[in-house]
């Protein structure tokens, strides 16, 4: 159930390289009894007018007995500039959480496939799946090796969540994309076949495309987290719609992520739609 909260800034900092400009925010809040993975937060970054929006910021990790949500995100425009100037001990207005999450399957493998900071609301997926002990892998493209070490590589080899990169200058894991790297493993991983998985992606929309159609192909159940500008985050302005497609009945029709989502069937979203 969606609240208001007055949260507590426990800890902010920048992470590793500063030039790729990601933060990490720990705060203290009542969602952390309420959130799962997938989800994300509204948050108002400033208490005057401008900028006068709430910032949309996904969950990346989840401590219930402390009462406490990570956020990690990337500086990029005012809002998020003047976010990055809280302080511990501060305060932060937060409606939350929002949003239709990830699902846990029942059965078989979970394949997380991340491109860049898209695999920030993967990690709590992947920690739920590993508390069940449901096998998961994560599959992570970015630019380069300083990139996955700002970006939080460490908080995936500290939760033991196995995982495989790609980089674009071949400095660590394979040279190339990430869908380079899913279609170069191992004949016999579930990667490669895609049936009998479960697959949850996240990152750039041309990314999700392609590797939402790759595992949808081989038979595969697949789910994508969305991301759009969102002006009230819980479905009144519309300012965040996607173009969706009904199974069943072939309808076509437009969807909120910020309310239906951003969590979807990959194959329900229609990715290159024009009305």
């Amino acid at each position: 159930m969606e609240m208001l909260d007055k949260a507590e800034v426990v800890s902010h900092q920048i992470m590793g390289d500063p030039r790729y400009k990601i933060m990490k925010l720990v705060l203290r809040t009542e969602i952390a009894r309420e959130g799962q993975p997938g989800q994300f937060v509204h948050v108002q970054v400033s208490t005057g007018l401008d900028p006068l929006l709430r910032r949309p910021i996904s969950i990346a990790d989840i401590d219930r007995e402390a009462g406490e949500l990570t956020l990690l995100y990337r500086i990029k425009g005012k809002g998020t500039e003047v976010l990055a100037q809280a302080k511990a001990g501060e305060s932060l207005s937060l409606m939350g959480p929002l949003g239709h999450g990830f699902t846990l399957p029942e059965q078989g493998e979970l394949i997380l496939v991340a491109g860049g900071i898209g695999a920030f609301p993967l990690l709590p997926l992947a920690k739920a799946a590993r508390a069940k002990d449901i096998p998961v892998r994560l599959y992570w493209g970015g630019e380069d090796e300083d990139f996955f070490t700002s970006a939080g590589l460490g908080l995936w080899q500290d939760a033991g969540i196995p995982v495989s990169l790609s980089s674009m200058d071949g400095s660590i894991g394979a040279k190339g994309n990430v869908l380079d790297l899913i279609r170069e493993s191992s004949s016999d991983s579930m990667a490669a076949q895609g049936s009998g998985c479960s697959v949850a992606v996240c990152g750039p929309q041309v990314m999700m495309k392609a590797v939402s159609e790759h595992f949808l192909q081989a038979g595969a159940s697949v789910e994508v987290s969305l991301e759009e500008r969102m002006g009230c985050a819980v479905g009144a302005c519309l300012g965040c719609v996607c173009t969706l497609k009904d199974e069943s009945s072939g309808r076509i029709y437009r969807g909120k992520v910020c309310q239906d989502g951003p969590v979807f069937q990959g194959k329900e979203v229609l990715w290159d739609y024009e009305q």
